[in-house]
This record gives C-alpha cells, structure tokens and sequence, in this order.
C-alpha cells in the first residue's frame, strides 16, 4: 500500500502538471474545437430556422442530410486515412510525398463526390423513400436534396485540403475559412428561408442554396490562400498527380479499411435512422433535435481527438514511440473527465434550447428523455472518439479500426436496436438507449487495443522506401 499509493499520485501529478502536453494539444485543439463549436452552434441555428418551419421540414432536411452524411464520412475516411501518412512524413518533412497522398485522396474524393451527386440529381425520392414513407416529406426532402446536392463536389475538395493541413499542424488557414463560410451560410438561410432583402421566402430549398452558395466560396478561398501562402501542400499539379501505381498500393493498403470502416459505420447509422423515422414523424424529428443540441458537446472532443493524431502521427514518424504512446494515454484519461463534465453541462442546457422549437409538445418531450440518455453516455462515446481518431488511425492500425467501428456496430447496435423498435415496439428514448450497447463493446476493446501497443505502425518508413 505504501508503494502504490504515491505510484498512482504522482502518475496524477505528472498528468496534470505535464505543460508540454497540454500546450502542444492546445496549439492545435483549440482552433479545431472552435471550428466545430461555431459549425455546430450555427447548424443548430439553422436547425431552429427550419424548425420555425414545422415537422414535416425537420423531417426532410435531416433525411436529405443522411446521403451527405454517407459522402461525409466516405471522404473523410480517405482524407483522415490520407493524413495518417501526411501527419507522419510529416514527422520527417517529407514534403513531395505529402503532396502525392494529398494527391491521391483527391482523386478519390472526387469519384465519390461525382457518386453521390448523381443520386441526389436523379433518385433522390427513391433513396429517400428507405428511410420514410411519409409522401410531405419525400418530397419537400427531394426538392431539398436536388440543390444541396451541387455542393457535394465542393465539400470534397475543401475537406480533403482541410484534413491534410491539419495533419501536418497547418489548423489556423482551413478554421479561419470554415468559420467565415459558416457565418456566411447562416445569413444566407436566414435571408433565403424567410425572403429577407426584397427576395423571396424559399423556405426549405432557401437552406440548400444558402448551403450551396458557401461551399462553392470556402472551396475557392481555401485553395487560393494555400497556394498564395505557399503551405507544404500546396504542390503543382503534375506534382499532386506524380504518384504510381507501387505508391498508390502502399497508400490504399492502409487507407481501404478506413475508407470501408467509414462506409459500414455510416451505413449503420443510417440504418439507425432508417429505424428512427418508421417509428414516426415526431419521432424521428425529436431525434433530429436531440442529435443537433448534442453535436455542441462533441466540438471539444473533435478538437482532441484530432490533436492527438496530429502529435501522435509527429511522433511516430519521427520514431519517438514512447512519446506517442504517452500522449496518447493522456488524451485518453482527459477525454473521459470531459465527457463527465460537458454532458452535465449540456443536460443543464437542454431545456432552454428546447424551447426555441416550434415543434410538436410530443416531439419536446421524445427530446427531452432521448437527452438525458444521451448525456449520460457522453463520456464512453468521446473516449471511444479519442481512441478511433487520436489514437488508432494516427498509428495506422486501420485493420483493428475497421472491426471496432465498422463491424461491431452491425454485430451489436443495429440488431439490437432494430430488436427493441420492430418486436419489443420500446419508445423511441428506450429504442436510442440500445445503440449504446454498442459503445460499451467498443470501449472495452478499444482499451485493450491500446495498452497492448500494437496499434504502433511507422506508415513514413513504407512510403519512403519506395522513392
């Protein structure tokens, strides 16, 4: 007892007194929390500007949202599997081989951008119509959608751009754009939606062309001050396309499961809500609302997250693995105090944002439970970002990463949760507390993944050996 108690106090003490740590992480934190904190609060903004609109608005907008959501998550899995590699050459200032990966994730992004684009010009009623059968809101979603739509091709560059500025500690440039575009899109929805200025009240498609017109802009002057800042990135074209097929092997090899992780883990949670909206409007509007209050409280995680990949993926590219695995640990433990304490918050803020809603009374209190359950698992949900984003895609351990997000969530939540709503027909608060079974079997893998340090992969060395 005498040995382990100063053991665990000063391991305590060492946590919270380690200034490099924390200045390091908050050098790269801060602007992407920010960035997330002002995207989440203005789409909650926008959210409530729909919501003034009833129902059956909330309902189309989020169903619309659910084929970005797919490409959302598609290109991020190749720009977040792309700066694994940039982050750790990075490490070595390998800025020719950055330009390659940036390169080849473009491409990649743009193939699916051009994928999804198709679907919401030609079939949105038809892919819309999986997740409800509601005709008002197919149809207010489908005209939604065939706007919105345009800017996928947009979102696909500047996000890849993005991820790989971040990536090698460049988070001030793509925050600076993203905030001024989101600015821009909230005044924009709010003159198109309502018909501000002398134009028109669009209502509904208002919001996509708001949308549209911003994605179109943050995509110009994101490239633009990259290349007239001339950031590592920001190579020719012949230099962003000088990669080959050896490369693009060493690349994809372990950029594919990242890229299929993404595609299950959003078709998961696309069933999810496939689940939510049979089991009604309201329903499925609640869940909407309860989904936009709770992203306010992921924005700091996301900064985390994602800081920890930039340090961890610097460090092992530089072959300081102790470090790596030291600072990944430390995210880790601040993540869960976090989540404790920001669920509490939001809980306690929840009720005021509520009342903004003009939405059903039945639709309020659907939200109001789904919130207390939502909250209370906070901080297992932003450990487990921690560990999926921090910490296993910065080592490159994309295979395990692709089993704890890709495949539990289709071995444990969606049966789980399609079980509660179809035969035991549980509330749509029980019907959400069962996906959190998934979160639990993550965690507990995830932990073990990372004490066992075998989530540790130098992806620098294998590109570097091939030129």
């Amino acid at each position: 007892m005498s040995i382990t108690i100063p053991s665990a106090t000063r391991r305590i003490a060492i946590f919270f007194n380690d200034r490099q740590y924390y200045s390091r992480l908050l050098r790269f934190a801060l602007p992407i929390a920010l960035q997330q904190l002002i995207f989440s609060g203005l789409n909650l903004v926008a959210s409530v500007m729909v919501g003034q609109l009833g129902d059956t608005a909330v309902a189309a907008v989020g169903l619309a949202g659910q084929i970005f959501f797919l490409l959302n998550l598609l290109v991020f899995g190749i720009g977040s599997g792309a700066a694994m590699f940039t982050a750790q050459l990075w490490g070595r200032r390998d800025i020719p081989n950055i330009r390659r990966v940036l390169g080849l994730s473009l491409t990649l992004s743009m193939i699916g951008a051009v994928f999804f684009l198709v679907i919401a010009e030609f079939f949105p009623a038809a892919v819309l119509s999986i997740y409800s059968r509601d005709p008002a809101v197919i149809a207010l979603g489908s005209s939604y959608l065939r706007i919105f739509g345009f800017s996928f091709l947009f979102f696909s560059v500047t996000a890849t751009f993005s991820l790989v500025l971040r990536s090698i500690g460049e988070v001030r440039l793509p925050v600076s754009v993203t905030i001024g575009t989101l600015l821009l899109n909230i005044f924009l929805s709010y003159v198109f939606i309502f018909g501000k200025l002398g134009l028109p009240a669009l209502g509904v498609n208002g919001a996509a062309y708001a949308i549209l017109i911003s994605r179109s802009l943050e995509c110009f002057a994101l490239i633009t001050l990259t290349y007239y800042l001339k950031l590592p990135p920001a190579g020719k074209l012949r230099e962003l396309l000088s990669y080959d097929m050896a490369f693009a092997r060493i690349v994809l090899r372990p950029v594919l499961p990242v890229a299929i992780n993404e595609i299950l883990w959003s078709l998961g949670i696309t069933a999810y809500q496939v689940i939510y909206a049979r089991t009604g409007t309201e329903q499925l509007a609640a869940m909407n609302i309860s989904i936009a209050i709770v992203d306010l409280a992921v924005v700091a995680f996301i900064g985390l997250g994602n800081a920890t990949s930039i340090l961890v993926g610097n460090f092992i590219g530089s072959r300081d693995e102790t470090q790596a695995q030291v600072y990944a640990g430390r995210s880790l433990a601040l993540s869960g105090i976090g989540g404790m304490v920001i669920g509490v918050l939001i809980f306690l803020l929840s009720p005021f944002i509520l009342s903004l809603y003009k939405v059903s009374p039945e639709t309020i209190g659907y939200a109001q439970k789904i919130l207390v359950i939502s909250c209370s698992f906070l901080w297992l949900r932003m450990m487990n970002l921690v560990i999926f984003i921090g910490i296993l895609r910065a080592g490159g351990d994309t295979r395990f990463g692709l089993v704890l997000d890709g495949f539990i969530i289709w071995l444990v939540g969606v049966p789980l949760t399609a079980f509660g709503a179809f035969v035991l027909h549980l509330p749509i608060y029980l019907v959400y507390l069962l996906t959190m079974s998934e979160e639990l079997v993550k965690w507990s893998l995830g932990i073990w993944r990372y004490f066992s340090k075998k989530w540790i992969h130098n992806l620098a060395e294998t590109v570097s050996e091939i030129n």
